[in-house]
């Protein structure tokens, strides 16, 4: 790691000299979390390679309810990719009580990003009418139902 992360530092140093209007800064990464946990407003921007740029997504998800609920995007010049932060989660793949949140926000992006910010908008009220009413919440939001329970929720939120 000494290597790979040597390599990314002296990139990120590199380009940082183009932008002298923006504050560059180095941490190790357990200060990193530790500062995000303690003052998370003092970051604007943390720029991280693969490893880091997991452990702190996955840190900061549980400021907002947990990986359930957080999007996912990918941004580069000709392409983008859209998915929710938690990945696959195989321990509960096929149980029907993962959240769903995290991908419908990951769809609500990439609409976004295809400039389609009416459907977006109509998924996005539809998912926040079913968080309102609280009768289709998976557990770990507090409720009761199942995966294809606040996916019917949604749906029927979106007629």
């Amino acid at each position: 790691m000494k290597m790979s992360d040597g390599l990314f530092l002296r990139c990120a140093r590199t380009v940082s000299k183009d932008y002298p209007e923006i504050t560059y800064g180095e941490h190790i990464i357990d200060n990193t979390c530790m500062q995000l946990v303690m003052n998370p407003y003092q970051y604007d921007v943390l720029l991280l390679p693969n490893l880091y740029g997991d452990i702190v997504s996955d840190l900061c998800a549980a400021f907002v309810g947990g990986l359930g609920l957080v999007p996912g995007a990918n941004l580069g010049e000709k392409c983008a990719i859209f998915e929710a932060v938690h990945g696959s989660a195989p321990d509960i793949a096929g149980k029907d009580i993962a959240n769903p949140t995290a991908l419908l926000q990951s769809s609500i992006l990439m609409l976004r990003h295809l400039d389609d910010a009416p459907t977006a908008s109509l998924v996005e009220n539809a998912m926040f009418d079913v968080y309102k009413q609280k009768k289709s919440l998976t557990r770990d939001v507090g409720g009761t139902a199942g995966t294809s329970e606040f996916a019917d929720a949604v749906i029927a939120a979106l007629a």
